[in-house]
């Protein structure tokens, strides 16, 4: 079924439009801290008619047959267009942080850095993050660096989704 742009959205939500939806697939991920590991992911953009669009993302580490194991990361928040092709995005975990994200779009690409990141006392140490979506081929791709635990900014999850 074709993508059909929503009649209700807000004008400042078309640089991203092509976000909507609800999106399946696989990742990989890696850091110098944790052992290499696959996962399947649910990716949600949806919006209400205002000019933001709601991110909700859940993950599950799989097994080398590709079954599901156990719940992974997950994460919530808001994406805003500002302006100029310049984005904002609002991040919330269970694991302690709260991020904000300047980035910008360019046709169907969204390149993210975070500006700030907050953790409670209990949260590992995360200090730094960028991400990169893009639509290949009706598929979202996307990229995640991350500097943790005294590491450096290097490659942690990447993945491809299919829009349901």
């Amino acid at each position: 079924m074709p993508f059909v742009i929503p009649d209700d959205l807000h004008p400042d939500l078309m640089p991203v439009v092509w976000l909507l939806g609800t999106w399946h697939g696989s990742g990989k991920g890696e850091y110098p801290t944790v052992q290499a590991f696959d996962y399947d992911q649910e990716v949600v953009f949806a919006h209400d008619g205002r000019a933001f669009l709601h991110y909700f993302s859940r993950t599950w580490i799989t097994d080398q047959q590709g079954e599901r194991v156990r719940p992974g990361a997950l994460e919530t928040g808001f994406l805003r267009p500002v302006g100029d092709n310049k984005l904002e995005l609002v991040l919330a975990h269970p694991t302690g942080y709260a991020e904000v994200w300047y980035g910008e779009v360019q046709g169907a690409r969204v390149t993210l850095a975070t500006d700030l990141v907050a953790r409670t006392e209990t949260a590992k140490e995360y200090t730094a993050g960028q991400r990169m979506y893009g639509l290949v081929d009706g598929a979202l791709m996307y990229a995640y660096d991350m500097a943790a635990e005294g590491h450096e900014m290097q490659s942690h999850l990447w993945g491809k989704l299919e829009r349901d």
